[in-house]
């Protein structure tokens, strides 16, 4: 039988208060559930957060100073918002660095819902452990197309550029009908929105593809580059503060 947490269990070993248990429900950084009126958390889920708490935060920490979020979310808004896609930055664990840019509405719908957030994270997961040369689309939990650029610096990918929310070709009226009614009630969503939403999903032609992709690994190369040029600039700055603190000394 699994082992279930209180609110109050899960504040006392994650050394946090009450309103951030919920922010974390709502943002999909912690999955619960609902019994009666209180919420419920797996003891397994909490432990595992315990362990790779110190990683992830060293993780998120590098990233942060390699990569000037506020300058890659620009670049990033321009760039779907000019291909008509959906796209987000990405740690390699699937954790979004920035918001996403040109989310579509069907998106936006499972996105509000944490267990659909959860999802969405898992599928930007399963981005990074794609063959480097390896380009093509794949499906998202939702059925949508996705792919992504890595992020590049000292030869090693630190995190990924995807672009996404579409399809490359018309969906099966039936498949998707019976896959929106598995999405509506696994992420307890109004099934008449998310439907309509789904009519707006853009279908892209075989050109329109190919340019998305080539794009996207331009953007991905471009990111990379800001993140080198930065880490040269932070080891410079270093060096200098260094000869400063020599020369006190001498």
């Amino acid at each position: 039988m699994t082992d279930l947490l209180t609110s109050k269990q899960v504040q006392d070993l994650l050394k946090i208060d009450r309103t951030t248990v919920y922010r974390m429900l709502g943002d999909g950084r912690l999955n619960g559930i609902k019994v009666g009126n209180q919420w419920r958390f797996e003891r397994q889920e909490i432990e595992r957060m315990l362990t790779a708490a110190g990683s992830d935060a060293i993780s998120r920490s590098s990233l942060d100073n390699i990569l000037p979020l506020q300058c890659i979310q620009s670049i990033q808004h321009v760039f779907a918002s000019i291909a008509e896609v959906g796209a987000i930055t990405t740690g390699m664990d699937g954790q979004p660095l920035n918001e996403i840019s040109n989310c579509s509405k069907f998106c936006s719908l499972i996105l509000k819902s944490p267990s659909g957030r959860q999802a969405c994270i898992a599928s930007w997961r399963r981005l990074a452990s794609q063959d480097e040369r390896d380009s093509n689309y794949v499906d998202c939990h939702a059925g949508l197309k996705y792919a992504r650029g890595w992020i590049i610096v000292d030869r090693e990918p630190i995190a990924m550029i995807i672009s996404g929310q579409f399809y490359t070709a018309d969906p099966d009226p039936g498949e998707e009908s019976i896959r929106l009614r598995q999405l509506a009630s696994q992420h307890k969503l109004d099934l008449q929105p998310l439907s309509e939403a789904a009519g707006s999903i853009s279908v892209l032609d075989k050109r329109k593809e190919e340019q998305i992709g080539i794009w996207m690994k331009e953007v991905a190369e471009t990111f990379g580059q800001i993140g080198r040029d930065r880490a040269e600039m932070v080891q410079r700055l270093r060096a200098i503060a260094q000869l400063s603190t020599i020369e006190e000394i001498m």
